[in-house]
């Protein structure tokens, strides 16, 4: 790879790195998958209830709430790929349980209740270990370009996954497509064992591993900011898992063979901001995360106030974009403002900000989509994330102007300071 392609994708150069990607397209492609067929699914065991839907998204995201940072403190201080391959081999046993129940014909509501809950859990031991070994996969000089490379699979995989998930419910049903789903982490696992045997090592033993370390090194200004606007962009803005179905069934009124297409052409959005990210070579300014937050809120405000499907797409589109624009932007923040012997913790926290919010984002939505349709629950969304980010953007021009030394052409010279 040569010129400005090879550089898109220079972390690929990395064996490792390229084994973990195969793996994972596979894998996260299963996952959207199942994403799709547990919604369609639990809209089709409750007669299209919002309530429902949301409190299966809560289950899913409350255990990052209890154990987010202990599988942080795990991932700085035992194998990453050790505890990859365990979590992807439960969570293969997860969707195999779910997918004979349906496959049966036995499946209930609190059936899907457990399974959420149950992966949630086994989700707060795996994505800080994920996150943080991709770092230690490509080192720190390439880690923006193979997180951003990480978060363009991811959307590929969005993209592929909820137009076959819809495809394959039409034509087999649910039960099929959660049994592909559980196959598709044996890609993972897979590319995990062919890797080298010094991927993903654990810390020395006589190495001090505390949550407390991780907390006090977030405790600086330069990353409070930035999760701090996570929290409430995340708890606001960020619920596309709940909004997107609705928005299908309610809005634009989609049968199972087009369920998927509202989920691709979001995804298709955060694909080309992925891609965008790629050249990014050190770490964003807090003006830029501010401003990604700014720009997402007022694409998201605008989807719940167009109706038409084609504008709609549009504004979709341009929406999934800036939200993983604006979720790289303050990742890299985090994660490139501390030390890699940090990583496993501060990721953990990050994660524990922008997805433990879920819960109670999901519930909120899913209360105001109910009473007043899914529109608004883009309208407050979008309007929460624009004033968000504004008061983002002030603070972190106070402090620059605080900081910024006083103008020698005005400053009174000390001979000449009156006495006292």
């Amino acid at each position: 790879m040569s010129g400005g392609f090879g550089e898109v994708f220079r972390a690929l150069r990395v064996r490792d790195f390229r084994l973990f990607v195969l793996g994972q397209i596979v894998s996260v492609a299963g996952t959207w998958m199942m994403v799709v067929a547990q919604d369609w699914l639990v809209l089709g065991l409750t007669g299209g209830s919002a309530s429902a839907l949301g409190t299966v998204t809560a289950l899913q995201f409350a255990p990052l709430l209890l154990l987010t940072l202990y599988g942080g403190r795990l991932a700085d201080r035992y194998d990453k790929r050790a505890l990859l391959t365990v979590a992807n081999v439960v969570s293969c046993a997860l969707a195999l349980v779910l997918a004979v129940l349906v496959l049966a014909g036995e499946v209930r509501l609190w059936h899907v209740y457990v399974f959420a809950c149950a992966l949630g859990v086994v989700n707060s031991v795996e994505v800080p270990a994920r996150m943080a070994f991709v770092g230690e996969l490509v080192g720190s000089e390439l880690l923006p370009n193979a997180s951003a490379l990480s978060a363009a699979y991811f959307n590929v995989a969005r993209v592929v996954g909820p137009a076959l998930s819809g495809l394959f419910i039409s034509v087999a049903g649910v039960g099929w497509v959660m049994l592909v789903n559980a196959a598709s982490y044996a890609a993972t696992v897979v590319a995990l064992r062919l890797m080298r045997d010094g991927a993903g090592r654990a810390r020395r033993r006589g190495d001090r591993v505390r949550v407390v370390d991780g907390l006090k090194a977030a405790g600086r200004f330069d990353l409070v900011v930035p999760l701090v606007l996570v929290a409430v962009v995340g708890l606001f803005g960020l619920n596309f898992q709940l909004t997107l179905p609705l928005l299908a069934t309610q809005v634009h009124h989609a049968g199972a063979s087009t369920f998927g297409v509202v989920t691709a052409v979001f995804a298709a959005g955060s694909l080309l901001a992925a891609m965008l990210t790629t050249v990014r070579r050190g770490r964003p300014s807090a003006r830029l995360v501010a401003g990604a937050a700014v720009g997402f809120g007022v694409l998201e405000a605008s989807v719940g106030v167009v109706s038409a499907y084609g504008p709609s797409m549009v504004l979709l589109f341009l929406t999934g974009g800036a939200s993983i624009y604006f979720a790289q932007a303050a990742n890299h923040r985090v994660q490139l403002g501390v030390p890699p012997e940090l990583r496993g913790r501060i990721l953990a926290l990050y994660t524990l900000i922008l997805q433990g919010s879920t819960p109670l984002g999901a519930l909120l939505v899913g209360w105001l989509a109910d009473r007043w349709g899914v529109r608004w629950g883009f309208v407050a969304g979008g309007l929460v994330s624009l004033v968000a980010g504004l008061a983002a953007v002030a603070v972190e021009r106070r402090d620059r102007t605080a900081a910024a030394p006083a103008d020698p052409a005005v400053r009174e010279p000390a001979g000449k300071r009156a006495r006292p």
